[in-house]
């Protein structure tokens, strides 16, 4: 069963009369409440006796109607302090000052909010409802200080508060719209539809890394060659062992035996020296005589007496 504060207006005839069902007022809940009061008021036409247009003439029964349904939605201590009021009006002005404080205090408070309000981020791993929510907040707190925020504003502040990965539907509104006749709830529902785009791509990029790591991983415990075990695979390492010093061992035999052949067998090997077969340069006869010969050099000079 709801509460008092849940309750709404239930009009109901009774012998020419109408009762209503009411939120009652507590010490913090008057912004709710306001609103709530006034919806209700308005939409029962007791609202313009309370707040009457210009030049207009308050009917007296909608003015009764409304101060009995102001003083259903207070408590008994207020009801006795404000018992000495005779219309809506002053009821409700005297609530407002109350519980919103004078207009030099009510000045502050919207400046502080003004200050909240242009101050305020989204930060990135935060969500579209919980951020709105916030501004929403500061707007109502506001809206019951007497000040109200356009639509357009509202609009522009909240894509000036988006983050960085929300830069492109931010543009992309920008430019294919207009946002001074955009409602607020307008752009919520676009920003949440690209919000909702980008978890799932998120999540289906993660969901693909995963399954190439489970591959790439899978196909190492397995060898190309001979389809055992791989890294994975203590008995495979230790095979690998054996057979690697195996081929190792035959292939340094192969190169023994090629070289061997190889220094056996110079008759097919031309000397660039000579240009005789069976020798390379470095072995070249030529050399030895070339050598033999400046020796014999060295001692003629030798022999020679000195003057």
């Amino acid at each position: 069963m709801a509460g008092k504060e849940d309750a709404v207006i239930v009009p109901a005839r009774e012998t020419g009369s109408m009762s209503y069902q009411c939120p009652v007022l507590t010490n913090t809940n008057y912004q709710v409440w306001s609103i709530r009061v006034r919806t209700i008021m308005d939409a029962n036409r007791l609202w313009e006796a309370v707040e009457p247009t210009i030049g207009a003439v308050v009917d007296q029964r909608k003015s009764k109607m409304a101060f009995a349904f102001l003083f259903q939605a207070i408590p008994e201590d207020l009801v006795l302090q404000l018992a000495g009021y005779g219309d809506a009006k002053q009821v409700w002005d005297a609530l407002k000052t109350r519980f919103l404080g004078v207009d030099r205090v009510r000045t502050a408070r919207l400046q502080t909010l003004r200050r909240e309000f242009e101050n305020l981020k989204m930060k990135e791993d935060e969500s579209i409802d919980d951020f709105t929510g916030k501004m929403s907040g500061l707007v109502s707190k506001a809206k019951g200080l007497g000040t109200t925020f356009e639509e357009g504003q509202m609009v522009r502040k909240l894509l000036d508060s988006m983050p960085r990965s929300f830069i492109q539907i931010v543009a992309s509104i920008e430019q294919c719209f207009e946002l001074d006749s955009m409602r607020f709830d307008e752009a919520v529902g676009r920003l949440k539809a690209y919000e909702e785009r980008i978890k799932d791509l998120d999540q289906g990029g993660e969901s693909h890394g995963k399954l190439l790591l489970s591959k790439v991983k899978r196909k190492d415990l397995f060898c190309e060659h001979c389809g055992r075990g791989g890294q994975g695979s203590s008995s495979h390492r230790g095979s690998d062992r054996g057979e690697g010093h195996k081929a190792g061992q035959k292939r340094a035999g192969q190169f023994q035996q090629n070289r061997g052949q190889r220094e056996r067998d110079k008759s097919r090997i031309r000397c660039f020296k000579c240009n005789e077969l069976g020798h390379y340069v470095a072995e070249c006869p030529s050399w030895e005589e070339k050598k033999e010969r400046v020796n014999l050099n060295r001692v003629d000079e030798d022999s020679i007496p000195l003057l």
